[in-house]
């Protein structure tokens, strides 16, 4: 089996709201639910969190503006891959540029968040969590 490590980043900005990516059909036929939050595989031999910061700078062309908080880990296994997903908080703060990874994004209420359509799984999982809700 593959193992595979993931960093993602539910990202805040000052009115306390939520950035969402809207994953690229093209680069992603196969994923049903196509939005989710910045983050990606991690590149051995560097830390998890400046892979989280490159991730959010390659995705969304902004910055981290706080020091990332872990705040959960999931396990996603699929037929032959393990993949160990770390999820952090932190803060950003600009204009969103986005890669061709996505084609959309928007910034929403953690409420907007939990009942987004087409959400992530694991996303979904994270934010109907009372104790992750109270670390925001």
């Amino acid at each position: 089996m593959n193992l595979q490590v993931g960093v993602k980043v539910l990202l805040r900005n000052k009115q306390r709201e939520f950035l969402v990516l809207k994953r690229s059909q093209e680069k992603y036929p196969t994923v049903n639910n196509l939005w989710d939050i910045p983050g990606g595989r991690i590149d051995p031999g560097v830390s998890l969190e400046e892979n989280l910061k490159r991730e959010v700078l390659e995705e969304t062309g902004l910055a981290l503006t706080s020091d990332p908080k872990l705040c959960a880990a999931q396990d996603i296994l699929k037929k032959e891959i393990h993949v160990v997903r770390i999820t952090y908080t932190a803060h950003a703060e600009g204009k969103v540029c986005l890669s061709d990874e996505h084609t959309e994004y928007k910034w929403i209420s953690i409420e907007n968040l939990r009942s987004l359509d087409l959400l992530d799984r694991y996303v979904r999982e994270l934010v109907h969590t009372e104790e992750l809700i109270e670390k925001l």
